[in-house]
């Protein structure tokens, strides 16, 4: 996973999401300037006045839940664990960690946290303000001086264990959910729908959120999605939907395959997966769904929660 997770003022993400190539929305993701420690996540569309984030809060609510559907969050979550982690069975990730060795430092949990991106400092800051004595608020000050890098100096095995201990707390479980929708799930589904696309469209950008970060340079969500807005109008532009989302779908895998980890470069979650979805037409994600990354074979037969987890091999009906 290569991901840069910005953070900043509303209103200068804003401009620079805005005013397109040029300025900071062009620097290159690995530098360290676009990677601070505050805590808000950004969304570029709430910059603007009270009155037109109420007209955008209005227009959402009007729409059909989409991805927000409990059975279709499931079924993204399923998704993106096949990719992250070669498994349907997500709620199996709250315990994980790893130190990723691709300059992210530790990648834990539901959807990869990193010491090195800043995600995993905000869900332990986020968790210590609610449960201050959790086997993990010892950690913080380590977390905060390692944000940005790869170092694990501060953490290590002890780290490791304490981060399995506290993924048995129901509570700590519920802090990752909570951190997962604040940083990717919600802004992605956001922006999704007021960009007029199906609940495909939410789940492509979503994925990319996740893998990506919300970051506006070119390796960034925000810079991808300008690349594509480059190549394509969108549906609330009066462009089709799908030759939108292809021309997505090319500058995220552009953006993968210049990228250095090979795990990074590697496109299956987009060629056999996302792109098999969009040319049969599936665009509310309805079950059953096939697909396949890293060359293993994944089958959806049921979103019913908690669901039916279903695993074939390559090549298998």
């Amino acid at each position: 996973m290569t991901r840069l997770v910005l953070f900043g003022a509303p209103v200068a993400i804003a401009a620079a999401f805005v005013s397109g190539p040029g300025g900071d929305g062009e620097r290159p993701a690995d530098d360290p300037a676009l990677r601070t420690r505050q805590t808000t996540a950004p969304d570029p569309l709430k910059a603007g006045s009270e009155s037109e984030q109420k007209k955008q809060d209005a227009l959402i609510d009007a729409m059909p839940p989409g991805l927000a559907a409990p059975l279709k969050k499931e079924m993204a979550a399923r998704l993106v664990a096949s990719a992250e982690n070669s498994t349907l069975d997500w709620r199996s990730l709250y315990g994980a960690i790893e130190y990723s060795g691709n300059g992210d430092g530790y990648v834990a949990g539901i959807i990869g946290f990193c010491s090195g991106t800043n995600d995993m400092l905000q869900l332990v800051e986020h968790f210590t303000k609610e449960h201050p004595g959790n086997p993990l608020a010892s950690y913080l000050p380590a977390l905060r001086a390692v944000d940005g890098t790869d170092s694990r100096e501060g953490l290590g095995p002890r780290f490791e264990a304490a981060w399995t201990k506290a993924a048995e707390d129901p509570a700590f479980r519920t802090a990752q959910d909570e951190i997962r929708d604040r940083i990717y799930f919600d802004p992605a589904v956001r922006l999704a729908k007021l960009d007029g696309l199906s609940t495909l469209g939410q789940f492509i950008y979503y994925d990319a959120m996740v893998l990506h970060g919300p970051g506006l340079g070119p390796e960034g969500f925000y810079g991808i999605r300008e690349a594509a807005m480059r190549k394509a109008d969108t549906a609330a532009e009066g462009g089709g939907e799908r030759a939108y989302l292809t021309a997505f779908l090319d500058a995220r895998r552009a953006v993968m395959i210049r990228q250095k980890s090979e795990q990074a470069r590697d496109t299956s979650r987009i060629d056999t997966a996302q792109r098999v979805f969009l040319r049969s037409g599936n665009m509310d994600l309805a079950t059953p769904l096939t697909w396949q990354v890293y060359g293993e074979a994944f089958r959806i037969t049921s979103a019913q929660l908690p669901g039916r987890l279903t695993t074939r091999p390559p090549g298998s009906p």
